[in-house]
């Protein structure tokens, strides 16, 4: 079987579970794009491609990923996919998804291409599904490498068959989303995804911004631990700098150099020099 994840960390949770399960083995495949963010207009044309590959670019400039920009292309992923099924006609795919907007995203952009393989492409969805965590207690998954190797092989009992309908009315849904063309989109439940406003995690951000100077990698590492509706730390430090250019977040540093050349602070704060002088002021 062809194991297909949408997270890296998914990759090296289903080769750990495949060690307790040899009925598990296969290879996995990573789709790796984040289909929850960024612009999907006409991306099945070279045009419409090129214009997501030159959003990725401007987020990734000065970060830790830059040189990852095209170093993979997930068209040319699926086109092995495709190879591998036509060579082995026992062969299924089996599509692990986490209850979160970036693997369900992945799943939509992925059915269209493989519409012709219906009754060999099965679907692994962790929705709404209690599992067990380290401590023995119930958890409730976001993404597939929250849950334990040896819980990944109870999972595989939840693969069914993606049905004829699915494959009629998902390729739908893709169709629906690339036209909306939002920025950002996130699950609200079951398989349905919402577009939204590209400011949608501003308000997070901003919470985690306080009056004194910090490294705006803490306050990325802060809002990314403890925003409900989660996304990457690419989109959320373009989002930052995006308050900064509006003169929403008051800078110290860098801010066109790495992620760790610049501070960041509630505008209006005041400078450690006017409290220096007022309390000198005052000591008069």
């Amino acid at each position: 079987m062809l194991h297909i994840v949408f997270q890296h960390a998914d990759v090296t949770l289903l080769n750990e579970a495949m060690k307790l399960d040899e009925s598990l083995q296969g290879e996995v495949i990573e789709i790796k794009d984040e289909w929850g963010v960024g612009p999907l207009k006409d991306i099945d044309t070279e045009e419409g491609w090129n214009a997501r590959i030159s959003w990725w670019k401007e987020l990734l400039a000065g970060s830790p990923y830059e040189k990852n920009v095209g170093t993979f292309d997930d068209r040319e992923t699926v086109k092995s996919i495709k190879e591998k099924l036509d060579s082995d006609e026992t062969l299924e795919a089996w599509i692990w998804m986490g209850q979160n907007q970036h693997d369900v995203t992945g799943y939509y952009w992925l059915m269209p291409q493989l519409k012709s393989y219906q009754g060999r492409v099965m679907i692994l969805y962790l929705n709404n599904l209690p599992f067990i965590n380290e401590k023995g207690q119930l958890f409730y998954p976001w993404s597939v490498h929250d849950i334990l190797p040896k819980e990944a092989v109870k999972a595989k009992k939840l693969a069914r068959q993606i049905t004829l309908s699915e494959f009629e009315v998902d390729p739908d849904e893709w169709k629906k989303l690339s036209d909306e063309n939002a920025t950002i989109r996130i699950l609200e439940g079951g398989k349905k995804i919402v577009a939204k406003e590209e400011s949608f995690y501003d308000g997070e951000i901003v919470k985690n911004i306080t009056t004194d100077w910090q490294k705006a990698t803490r306050v990325l590492s802060n809002t990314l631990h403890r925003m409900k509706i989660k996304t990457g730390d690419v989109f959320i430090m373009w989002r930052m700098k995006q308050l900064i250019s509006a003169g929403k977040i008051e800078t110290m540093g860098n801010v066109d150099g790495g992620w760790k050349e610049f501070d960041v602070r509630k505008p209006g704060s005041p400078s450690e020099n006017v409290e220096v002088n007022d309390e000198a002021l005052n000591n008069q």
